[in-house]
């Protein structure tokens, strides 16, 4: 089989002026990036505001492994599958982050013959949003120093100062510096975050339009006065310009799959650190032209999906109508323990050939994922992406253990090596599961204290028998309380290697503790982030970083990109 890049770069593409018309888009709404990608203009949602919706799709995953789940890939084939039966399609994705682009990860423009295409542009700048969201976050970090070099008629407190500033790549060495060391500044500790954790972006991601863009950004919080009052991007009188400069990078971005399906591709929150979803304007957009679209949740069931149920579907008013769990069964035998995965060395052969009770003791995993999603009350199809190793014992085993657990469905989906045409299983079970009755609910009221909502997702979606607060979180949760935060939703930031907090421990784990060392506040994004463990918001490169691998040849293309 040929490499990713190279099937992205032999596909046939349309102009995404004819991906646009067929969709229902006007010529007056969309703005050309070239041929193969376009913005596509809000006013869309004003013109099609009485039309009912489709149907809502959200793809996750267990708990994802160093062998890769195929979740991206299970997004873009099922939007593909869907139209091969017949379907009004839309697919709904995030855009790479540079860091793991050319750190750890690679591209993510999904594999095989289910890619987003020309996967090069998906993969390395798109139209330019995620440096015009770290542009706007950076902005308001200098003005943040600009006010207190120039009288600091605010009172800010330097060392109360919370915002930090942003880069999109991944790099350890920013992640505690010392700024001011000139005469000009007030020395002070602070330190980066990657652009994708900023609150910017996740704010981009959770609004609904302009008006509730700018303000949002105004309410950003980004220090407390020495009196201990919170000084926000509205009082620095800088949230209209970071309004401005995202006037663009609001409107989603319109590409193709490689058979031609409409893909939105809008904001890429880490799931991890954010909320790991894609925007809310690029859902309800496609919802309006299609009959069903197709989203993904970051990273497993645990994370992106609990934040799309607990904090995306509550800001959108949207709500699911199925949720697909990607497996493969080498993952799961993953998650019994029982193998270990060593960069640059071959598999062990354990993970390629049949072992039924490896895969049964990594099902536990994939049993507490439905159980996750069955929290929300929506019906789940597990999708087992298919490896020629793959056995018909160990394919059945899944299957049964899948229903046995809850699931409507649990279907092979072979769309890495067959595109639309190998998930027409998976696609028809969740035509079925989107029928069935939805009896939607969140995992927590608003209302209750903020330790409360923590620990209900600790324990209800990790597992754990229980939460401990260090110091700084016993602080930072007094003090958003006192100054009225604490009714916000919860995002948490926690390693996705594992459903607890350490990512040493696979499977379904039990018994443990979460550690909570710090909560940091998004008041303009609409959350708290409690930290847990050693999760960090900057993340480092490895020992052979991806970009290692990236060049350009003669003729100007792009190679080792995925």
């Amino acid at each position: 089989m040929l490499s990713d890049l190279k099937i992205a770069q032999s596909a046939k593409l349309k102009p995404i002026s004819k991906v646009a018309a067929e969709i229902g888009l006007h010529e007056g709404e969309i703005e050309l990036y070239g041929n193969y990608k376009a913005k596509v203009s809000l006013n869309v949602l004003k013109r099609l505001k009485d039309k009912p919706s489709g149907k809502y799709i959200d793809v996750t995953a267990i708990t994802p492994t160093p062998l890769g789940e195929g979740k991206t890939t299970t997004t873009v084939g099922l939007g593909q599958a869907l139209n091969k039966i017949g379907k009004k399609a839309i697919i709904c994705i995030r855009q790479p982050s540079l860091g793991p682009v050319f750190g750890i990860k690679g591209g993510a423009a999904g594999g095989g013959y289910s890619q987003i295409i020309p996967m090069e542009d998906f993969n390395l700048h798109l139209t330019g949003d995620i440096h015009a969201i770290g542009l706007a976050h950076n902005l308001l970090a200098a003005f943040i120093d600009n006010h207190i070099f120039h009288g600091n008629k605010l009172n800010i407190d330097p060392q109360a100062i919370t915002f930090r500033r942003v880069v999109d790549v991944s790099d350890r060495a920013l992640r505690s510096i010392i700024i001011g060391l000139n005469k000009e500044g007030i020395p002070r500790e602070t330190g980066y975050d990657i652009t994708v954790a900023s609150e910017v972006m996740a704010i981009l991601a959770l609004t609904t339009g302009m008006e509730d863009l700018r303000k949002r950004l105004g309410k950003i919080v980004v220090a407390t006065t020495r009196n201990g009052k919170t000084v926000t991007a509205e009082d620095l009188k800088v949230a209209g310009a970071m309004t401005v400069l995202l006037k663009d990078a609001i409107k989603p971005n319109l590409m193709q799959t490689l058979e031609n399906t409409p893909a939105f591709v809008h904001c890429g929150p880490f799931a991890n650190i954010a909320h790991g979803n894609s925007s809310i304007l690029a859902d309800q957009i496609a919802l309006k032209l299609g009959d069903y679209v197709v989203t993904e949740s970051g990273f497993g069931a645990d994370l992106g999906a609990e934040k799309f149920m607990n904090i995306k579907c509550r800001a959108s008013g949207l709500r699911p109508d199925a949720v697909v769990v990607v497996a493969t069964v080498r993952a799961l035998k993953m998650h019994s323990g029982r193998f270990k995965v060593v960069a640059g060395k071959p598999l062990d052969p354990g993970l390629i050939k049949e072992d039924l009770e490896a895969v049964k003791l990594g099902c536990e995993n994939l049993v507490k994922q439905i159980e996750n999603m069955e929290y929300f009350g929506i019906p789940v199809v597990v999708a087992i992406n298919k490896f020629s190793t793959d056995t018909d014992a160990e394919i059945k085993l899944i299957k049964e253990v899948s229903l046995k657990a809850g699931a409507v469905s649990a279907c092979v989906s072979d769309i890495h090596g067959k595109g639309g045409k190998g998930g027409i299983e998976m696609a028809k079970a969740v035509v079925e599961a989107c029928e069935k009755p939805n009896h939607f609910k969140f995992l927590y009221p608003l209302d209750i204290p903020i330790k409360e909502k923590i620990e209900t997702i600790a324990k209800k979606i990790y597992g754990a028998d229980g939460v401990t607060y260090l110091p700084a979180a016993e602080k930072a949760i007094k003090m958003y309380t006192e100054m009225g935060y604490a009714s916000l939703p919860i995002c948490m930031a926690k390693t996705h290697e594992s459903l607890s907090h350490d990512k040493s421990l696979k499977g379904r784990p039990n018994g443990f503790i979460v550690p909570i060392r710090d909560v940091r506040l998004s008041a303009g994004a609409g959350f708290l982030y409690p930290l847990l463990g050693e999760m960090r918001t900057m993340p480092g490169l490895p020992s052979v970083p991806a970009g290692e691998k990236v060049d350009i040849d003669s003729s100007g293309r792009i190679v080792g990109l995925f």
